[in-house]
């Protein structure tokens, strides 16, 4: 692939525009050793060799049997030139879809029928975690790290596992909290062979440990506080644009708990305006689930913003002291964005500001409902994912979203992983609601696909077909 390899077009820099310290590509941190802020991978334009059209890409659709051409995340190696080219780990990752939705733009309320599905349950670990975990360790190779670890509600420490296991370049440690954490995500860490530490506590508590154990061990952190990380996340708009036969659309809504991806997607934007190889960008959306909704309360409801790189504390700091006083812990059936304390809240809120961003909330019930229009398309997404489609309605029946513009909703997991959530849907009863997934207040479920019970009759059998097909 014609890509620059010198790592020196690359370095970090503080996301605070007061502060803008820099640290070289070769420095493992995961904060601004000045002032605390988080950091970015930055890249000198003029050393390195950004494509001068984005439909240059278009070129490598036919190298398959070249690795980085093949992977969704690497063929975009020229827009994040960071490693040098034999040091990139990668397993394929990014084989992902656009689909084209009709039966789900008529469900949001678009009268054009212009939804797309970013469909990233098709990556190797089922989620979207992927795009990052390849480029994180690919850095973590870099600097020679031979253990890495990281927090999780499931889906990172499922990609985290898989990256260790398939490559075996380093020892894999998972911290997962004492609640909720979907079998479906839990099984993958432990099938690949991953040290689990499970803590008493929630996402955030187990976030806080690790920061704390891989400061102390000197172990590789791939959460998505790491740069490095979000800098693969950017292909998946890389990835949209490409599926749009690189025209931008009106709306991304994604959403919302730790906030990396709307980060990510967010500096994948400022950088392909800044490079001139886009001329407008989309707006943003990111979607909490309302047990989960910290950047909701923050952003909509007391008014915090990015404020040129110095967002509000008075803001911040009253509301996690609030969370402190009232015991209060993220609660929702979208185990995925659990997350009460959220790592890339400034960078989120910079991508906001960058984006024209509106942020919303949505009940368990509406993810669930939203997540079963999904799958009776064909593309069964796990809980997470259907908030992104469940916030694109609210949007449209709030008049925000047109119904003539063109809307992409990410897809950021795979049905299967968490299959209970899905089977007690579509069973239908609430007891089974409370019993299998906890009471969240999903009193129904609206488009429910019972399963048919029936006598071991043949007659009996025909004639339920008969009347139900």
């Amino acid at each position: 692939m014609n890509v620059s390899t010198k790592v020196d077009v690359a370095f970090q820099r503080c996301i605070n525009p007061q502060c803008a310290t820099t640290y070289g590509v070769d420095e493992v941190r995961i904060a601004c050793g000045k002032c605390g802020s988080l950091l970015d991978v930055v890249y000198d334009w003029d050393r390195a060799t950004p494509p001068k059209s984005l439909s240059d890409f278009e070129e490598l659709w036919s190298r398959r049997y070249d690795p980085l051409a093949l992977s969704g995340v690497w063929r975009f190696h020229s827009l994040m030139p960071f490693a040098q080219a034999e040091q990139i780990v990668t397993v394929g990752e990014g084989q992902t879809l656009l689909q084209h939705s009709l039966a789900v733009a008529k469900y949001v309320g678009l009268t054009s029928g212009d939804l797309h599905l970013q469909y990233e349950g098709l990556n190797p670990s089922g989620s979207f975690k992927d795009n990052g975990m390849t480029a994180a360790f690919t850095h973590a190779r870099s600097i020679g790290a031979k253990r890495a670890a990281c927090a999780s509600t499931g889906n990172t420490s499922a990609s985290l596992a898989m990256y260790a296991s398939v490559t075996q370049l380093m020892k894999a440690i998972i911290f997962i909290g004492s609640g909720k954490i979907s079998y479906g995500k839990l099984s993958q860490a432990l099938d690949y062979g991953a040290l689990t530490v499970q803590i008493a506590g929630d996402f955030d508590d187990a976030m806080q440990r690790v920061v704390q154990v891989t400061e102390k061990l000197g172990i590789y952190l791939v959460n998505s506080v790491n740069p490095f990380r979000l800098e693969g996340q950017k292909s998946v708009m890389f990835r949209v644009l490409e599926g749009l036969r690189w025209e931008v659309p009106d709306w991304i809504v994604v959403p919302g708990g730790n906030l990396g991806n709307s980060s990510a997607f967010g500096k994948a934007f400022m950088e392909l305006k800044e490079l001139g190889l886009i001329d407008r960008v989309p707006r943003l959306a990111v979607i909490n689930a309302s047990g989960a909704n910290t950047l909701y309360e923050l952003y909509e409801k007391r008014g915090l913003r990015w404020n040129e790189g110095s967002p509000q504390a008075d803001i911040i700091d009253p509301y996690y002291a609030e969370l402190d006083d009232q015991q209060k812990r993220a609660s929702t059936i979208a185990s995925a964005i659990e997350i009460n304390r959220p790592v890339n809240l400034t960078k989120c809120l910079r991508a906001l500001d960058f984006c024209n961003g509106v942020v919303r909330e949505v009940t368990d019930q509406q993810i669930l409902d939203a997540k079963a229009q999904v799958g009776a398309g064909g593309f069964g997404c796990e809980p997470a994912s259907g908030a992104s489609v469940a916030g694109a309605k609210l949007l449209r029946e709030e008049g925000i979203i047109g119904a003539d513009e063109r809307v992409v909703c990410i897809l950021t997991g795979h049905v299967l992983k968490d299959p209970d959530a899905t089977v007690a849907y579509h069973a239908g009863d609430r007891e089974k609601f409370d019993t299998v997934l906890g009471s969240r207040g999903v009193e129904k479920a609206s488009f429910a696909n019972h399963a048919v019970a029936v006598e071991n009759d043949l007659d009996e059998i025909v004639r339920t077909i008969e009347q139900n097909s």
